[in-house]
């Protein structure tokens, strides 16, 4: 099957399109800039089910990155940089909704875990462990760990919603340090209610969000720092989602 890169995705769309409209400044950053589709494409499909193709993300990424060139406002005071990933890794998500590859089961699981969480930690005014949600759930702790492992792509939507007038999502914040006084001013609340879920999160999930959203450490790598395998990471990465969307939501 032919493979294509973000480059040859980009130049396909341009060879299609009607009209060409881009100002050469557009054109610059677009093409400055493809390297990054690749770049979160493969971390997102890192985390997806193998059937879904990276041909869709690199074509969804594509056009959030176009989207972002057209968009983008320098007097903003956000680099292009944080601006297109946002609105890259927006597109994707997008595109991974509207083909809507999670069943209804996954969905359903998906949920069920969720409310064990927020309910087994309201009861106990801490953060619940595995062994006491798989009992509230009244299965194994395997058989939750499975699921957990299974819903990982849904929990990619979680935190990375963003806003339409800063390109920005919530999980942006964590890692975000470079803002302008009056971006902090505007962002402080967001920032202060992550900031205070993520420290109330276990200690090992708050080293794996750690690693992964602010070091931008692969799974693997986190996993070869904490010792544990890869699969345990993605596992122990979407619990601590799911408290934090917990957390965030009440």
């Amino acid at each position: 099957m032919l493979q294509y890169s973000p480059t040859t995705t980009y130049r396909k769309s341009k060879r299609f399109s009607k009209q060409e409209t881009r100002s050469k400044d557009e054109e610059t950053l677009i093409t400055s800039h493809l390297s990054k589709v690749k770049y979160l494409a493969d971390r997102m499909a890192m985390k997806l089910p193998p059937s879904i193709e990276k041909d869709d993300l690199y074509g969804a990424g594509v056009l959030g990155l176009i989207d972002a060139a057209k968009r983008y406002d320098k007097s903003r005071g956000i680099a292009f940089t944080t601006f297109a990933e946002t609105r890259i890794r927006g597109a994707i998500l997008d595109s991974l909704r509207a083909m809507d590859w999670a069943s209804r089961s996954i969905r359903k699981r998906a949920r069920d875990v969720q409310t064990a969480f927020s309910y087994v930690e309201q009861e106990k005014g801490r953060a619940a462990t595995e062994e006491e949600v798989a009992a509230h759930m009244e299965i194994p702790i395997s058989d939750l760990r499975k699921i957990l492992q299974e819903v990982r792509g849904l929990t990619l939507s979680n935190l990375d919603d963003r806003e339409e007038e800063t390109g920005l999502s919530l999980m942006d914040r964590i890692s975000d340090s470079k803002a302008t006084p009056l971006e902090e001013f505007e962002k402080s609340e967001k920032q202060n209610l992550v900031a205070r879920a993520i420290g109330r999160l276990p200690e090992r999930e708050k080293k794996v969000i750690a690693l992964y959203y602010t070091e931008e450490l692969t799974m693997k790598e986190i996993g070869a720092i904490l010792e544990i395998t890869e699969s345990r990471v993605s596992q122990l990465r979407t619990q601590a989602i799911m408290r934090l969307r917990n957390s965030i939501s009440k």
